[in-house]
């Protein structure tokens, strides 16, 4: 498995070096669920959960692996493999989480480019958008506003400039997934080694 088609690159491999003991090996997280980890690894896809010892030094939620993290790994021939600690994250899309205090949630990290989408239909909100890009810009990955169901909209043009006003050098695309429109507009952001994710509320068609 090569770590460069998940992003590995010169200054990951640097940030590596600079923390791990003999006989560990980097990761990316690719799926987490709970306490439990799906790593990608010069080994191969691995199952991991962090070490005793990371549990002990975290200082809350954001401080655990997320989908998009490097992390730090000991392999072992069976059961899970320890992550013993996260490399830097270049970028990473914090939510608050009420409780009896308000606590920061990483919900994913590491993203280059973030596709905010919105539906144009009944559930377009303007203001919506300026959340996203400014949770976007938070985030350090570089926004794409995508504006979708197209088709419904004929005065589409007048749409798309009312959201480039509020997003100054921000890409605006419109694309009808419907009638199979305007997506070669995404292309440019969907190559090798760079990680996409996409942010808009249920039924904008992010699946689609």
């Amino acid at each position: 498995m090569e770590l460069k088609d998940y992003g590995w690159d010169a200054e990951t491999a640097a940030q590596f070096e600079a923390c791990a003991d003999p006989g560990l090996v980097p990761g990316r997280v690719v799926r987490q669920s709970r306490d439990r980890s799906t790593l990608v690894t010069p080994l191969g896809e691995l199952a991991g959960e962090v070490s005793g010892r990371f549990r002990h030094g975290a200082a809350g939620s954001a401080d655990y692996p997320v989908v998009g993290d490097w992390v730090v790994v000991e392999p072992f021939g069976e059961g899970p493999a320890l992550i013993h600690s996260l490399l830097p994250r270049r970028s990473a899309f914090v939510r608050k989480v009420a409780g009896e205090a308000v606590m920061a949630q990483v919900a994913a990290a590491n993203v280059d480019t973030v596709f905010l989408v919105s539906g144009l239909d009944g559930d377009y909100n303007f203001r919506r958008i300026e959340r996203y890009l400014a949770t976007a810009w938070a985030s350090g990955a570089a926004p794409v506003v995508v504006l979708n169901k197209a088709d419904l909209r004929p005065d589409i043009d007048e749409v798309v400039a009312e959201v480039r006003a509020i997003a100054p050098g921000v890409p605006v695309v419109a694309v009808s997934a419907l009638a199979e429109e305007g997506a070669e507009a995404l292309a440019p952001y969907l190559v090798p080694r760079k990680t996409v994710a996409l942010l808009g509320s249920s039924g904008v068609g992010k699946s689609t």
